[in-house]
């Protein structure tokens, strides 16, 4: 039996890119962490503000955002998202506000995109024997449907190879990101055997994420069954697997 629930949860993501151990970083920040856009609010202001004690030159790019089933970032240019400006400097302790909003009508299900905010290297070099750490920031923008629904399905449980396989689909029309997903394995007398959370992300609205989830080989003879628990807020999606003849990898 599948069971189903609906709920919105949203969630922030960072990017960094960093290169060398020895090497120094400025410090900015970017708020909000996450935009959300619809029929009625098609544009918002993101604020960059310069931490440092330093000049800094930023660059911004967007894209079309999806998620592939193993979780993967999939981005594509697109020309559904404008702001500006798209390059700006900013002296210490300065900050600007950019303005962002889309081109694009909103949709029965929502669209998802990212605006990156890179740091550029100082325009007046960098010091000798010395490595600049470079940040990148991925900002999610949501542009929302005028019905929200997030719809949760757990489904197809399966062991292969000694792994419990199962796919989480979004059959709602705004993503939400599962608090947690915890695979437990128990004996022939119910005693736990093992138990694993596993990393959760965003699962875009008609989007799915597969999970596996490996049963480590000195508990794998004696399980019996294996049990899948999603939490969302308070509420709890359940699935499980009999395995009479063990999980071991054959």
């Amino acid at each position: 039996m599948r069971h189903r629930l609906c709920t919105t949860v949203v969630a922030t993501a960072l990017a960094l890119l960093a290169v060398s151990a020895s090497a120094s970083a400025a410090t900015f920040t970017v708020n909000p962490t996450q935009i959300f856009l619809s029929g009625k609010t098609t544009t918002a202001l993101l604020t960059l503000r310069n931490e440092s004690d330093e000049t800094l030159r930023f660059q911004l790019s967007a894209f079309g955002w999806q998620q592939s089933p193993t979780g993967e970032m999939a981005l594509t240019p697109t020309q559904d998202v404008v702001f500006f400006p798209a390059l700006l400097t900013l002296g210490p302790k300065e900050e600007r506000r950019i303005r962002v909003g889309s081109t694009v009508p909103a949709a029965a299900q929502e669209r998802t995109y990212r605006i990156f905010v890179e740091e550029l290297p100082s325009a007046a070099g960098q010091k000798e024997n010395a490595v600049r750490v470079l940040t990148k920031m991925g900002i999610p923008i949501f542009i929302r449907p005028a019905k929200e629904t997030a719809t949760a399905d757990l489904r197809d449980l399966a062991l292969r190879d000694g792994a419990l396989q199962f796919v989480l689909d979004n059959r709602g029309t705004v993503h939400f990101v599962p608090e947690k997903v915890v695979v437990r394995a128990a004996g022939a007398s119910g005693e736990r055997l093992h138990e694993e959370e596993l990393k959760a992300w965003y699962i875009l609205a008609g989007g799915r994420r597969d999970f596996a989830a490996v049963i480590p080989p000195a508990a794998c003879a004696n399980v019996t069954s294996l049990t899948v628990e999603v939490e969302f807020n308070a509420n709890v999606l359940k699935e499980s697997l009999q395995t009479p003849g063990g999980t071991c990898k054959k």
